[in-house]
């Protein structure tokens, strides 16, 4: 689908196409998952079930006061992300790859940061992965996108270096 355009536009296509599909999910687990209650799927491999997580990752900084969990949580998670969106629309060496993951990490990032703004502080999260008691947290897709997003430009960045290495000898 984004084969055949720009960077910058493979951002902002993939941008808010993630961010919508991401928002989308959450109005379902509204919707209908039952809240603070976890149904277990495929020998409790999944768990899905509707919560709120007023922290970050694991809920870290949940137990700070609400005006520190918005300051930081919005004002600051907000100011983060608009510099992203300069950094990608600055960069003159931006590539597809690096585009696309740029774009998961800010559509996660803002769609979970909208989520606060029209949640009263709250991210919604649903699902849970693991085996017996070795299991993650309690996260949404948002959360995927951001790791997904790292993940790539981890990767993109061992390939460039390892590149750079192949062309000095």
């Amino acid at each position: 689908m984004f084969a055949r355009l720009s960077p910058k536009i493979t951002f902002v296509a993939l941008t808010l196409s993630t961010l919508l599909f991401d928002q989308l999910s959450k109005l379902w687990a509204a919707a209908v998952l039952t809240p603070w209650q976890m149904t277990s799927y495929f020998n409790d491999l999944f768990r899905i079930g509707y919560t709120e997580n007023r922290g970050a990752f694991l809920s870290l900084g949940g137990t700070m006061s609400e005006s520190m969990r918005d300051l930081v949580f919005i004002g600051l998670v907000g100011v983060f992300l608009l510099g992203m969106i300069i950094y990608v629309f600055r960069e003159k060496q931006l590539t597809k790859p690096m585009a696309s993951a740029w774009a998961l990490i800010v559509s996660g990032g803002a769609s979970n940061w909208l989520d606060r703004v029209l949640n009263d502080g709250a991210v919604i999260d649903f699902l849970n992965v693991g085996i017996g008691g070795l299991r993650t947290g309690v996260f949404n897709i948002a959360d995927m996108f951001i790791l997904a997003g790292a993940g790539i430009l981890l990767y993109s960045g061992w390939q460039e270096e390892r590149a750079a290495k192949q062309a000095e000898k």
